[in-house]
């Protein structure tokens, strides 16, 4: 029985009428791939001594302004505003792509199999992912960082709690419309066990939604990070981490020493906006539905 996926050529165009969601989408990519790129190149930048090392507390220059030294000026405690801020997109993706692909390697494994099975297992999975569902979000990252500490992986744990019932809800419902189409009653009755209608039959037909709820996920993770870092829960002290950096900068803001607050934060937006843009792209992309909406209204 052949598995049914999206053709991937639909994956790579857009219909013609949909002009300016395929340019917002490119934006949004090129965003998300300068940040990449930034993230990947700004130890080498730092090791051949174009950028100055985050963590170093320089002797003199403090509160110095945006000038041909320092690009964006230096803050209160002598860090290079500039090279914090590229090493803060370091930190921001390694812990969204964790927190990210932590909750979706636990909500979609669970949604095929709540949606699939049924019965009482669906009802107690429902349950308990609702109950996660209704707390806030950001409320319930900070209750777990107190208790898991600082660190990288300890702040995506934190953050990924969050996303886990999003996946599942997303992935059961698909489940549960899949599983009554006639190549999977015909694949039960040839013979295959749960395991092999979950894997082979119903995975690559549930999963279309997976790609913008990652990339949605992953925006929203960033002001989470974002906002543990302020609250100073996120990473260990004096890691460059945008959050972090607007806390250290909070007390010099009245004083007129804007820089320290302007470029971490507007890093941190760029980068949310970034991943926003692709990911509503995305949405209309697999969407039939929102692309016929759209086509109407033009």
């Amino acid at each position: 029985m052949a598995i049914s996926k999206p053709p991937l050529g639909r994956l790579l165009r857009f219909p013609r009428n949909s002009s300016l969601s395929q340019i917002l989408m490119y934006l949004g990519f090129a965003i998300t791939l300068s940040f990449v790129l930034i993230a990947l190149f700004a130890p080498l930048l730092q090791s051949w001594g174009w950028i100055q090392n985050p963590t170093d507390s320089l002797v003199n220059p403090i509160h110095q302004p945006p000038s041909g030294k320092y690009w964006f000026g230096t803050s209160r405690q002598g860090y290079d505003v500039f090279s914090r801020s590229l090493f803060g997109a370091q930190a921001a993706l390694q812990v969204v792509l964790l927190a990210t692909a932590l909750s979706m390697m636990i909500g979609v494994p669970l949604g095929m199999l709540s949606g699939y099975l049924g019965g009482n297992v669906d009802k107690i999975f429902l349950f308990f992912m609702d109950s996660i569902y209704t707390l806030p979000g950001l409320l319930l990252s900070v209750t777990l960082a107190f208790v898991v500490g600082r660190g990288i992986l300890n702040a995506a744990i934190a953050i990924s709690i969050a996303y886990i019932p999003q996946y599942y809800r997303v992935v059961r419902n698909h489940t549960v419309s899949v599983k009554t189409e006639l190549f999977i009653e015909a694949a039960q009755a040839m013979g295959a066990n749960t395991w092999q209608v979950l894997t082979k039959y119903l995975f690559f037909n549930v999963i279309q939604s997976v790609p913008v709820l990652f990339t949605l996920n992953a925006a929203d993770a960033i002001l989470v990070l974002g906002g543990l870092g302020f609250l100073g829960l996120g990473l260990p002290e004096e890691t460059p981490e945008w959050g972090y950096d607007l806390k250290l900068a909070l007390e010099a803001l009245p004083t007129g020493i804007w820089w320290t607050t302007l470029f971490p934060g507007l890093a941190m937006t760029i980068m949310v906006v970034g991943l926003s843009l692709l990911g509503e792209g995305l949405n209309e992309f697999v969407n039939p539905k929102l692309r016929r909406q759209n086509s109407i209204r033009k």
